[in-house]
């Protein structure tokens, strides 16, 4: 059978994503769990356009767990790992459980990330103390290898007072 010559060249891309390890959920990005997704542009082939909501659980302060919803690109280039998704985001951290801070914290640190793109793009949580209202901040915004966006969501958990945030030195 013939194959059309830009479905081999999207294949061979994939593939050299895969074995380089630029593909989309490659490196060391933080383990989302999806909970949820909507549709937004119904696509003839390959997957929709849509919006999914992951829950992210903070690897150094168990209860606290952070809901992002973020675009997601559809159609073939989304199917191969081509796709690059928009830079809108929107984040909600929770207490959902007893919170207990496992280490000092330093004052501003990045705990998730995430590929938006094969090469370029990525989805940053950023977590900052604010120890003078004992309050865990998280900031969610994407960055690119050239330029930013400035589109970024925040929010904030505040701790209880008998457990103070210990700040690292």
């Amino acid at each position: 059978m013939n194959e059309h010559p830009l479905r081999r060249l999207a294949a061979a891309c994939a593939l050299a994503a895969i074995v380089f390890g630029l593909a989309p959920g490659s490196g060391r990005e933080a383990r989302a769990e999806q909970v949820g997704e909507v549709s937004t542009v119904w696509k003839l082939i390959g997957p929709d356009h849509k919006v999914v909501v992951e829950a992210y659980d903070d690897p150094r302060v168990d209860g606290v767990t952070c809901y992002v919803s973020r675009a997601k690109t559809g159609g073939v280039s989304g199917a191969v790992g081509l796709a690059e998704d928009r830079s809108d985001a929107s984040i909600a951290c929770r207490q959902v459980g007893a919170i207990r801070v496992r280490e000092a914290l330093p004052r501003q640190e990045e705990v998730f990330s995430e590929r938006l793109s094969v090469l370029f793009k990525r989805l940053q949580v950023v977590r900052i103390v604010d120890p003078k209202r004992n309050v865990l901040v998280y900031l969610t915004y994407s960055d690119k290898l050239i330029e930013g966006s400035p589109k970024n969501s925040v929010t904030a958990v505040a701790v209880d007072p008998s457990t103070p945030i210990a700040l690292r030195r």
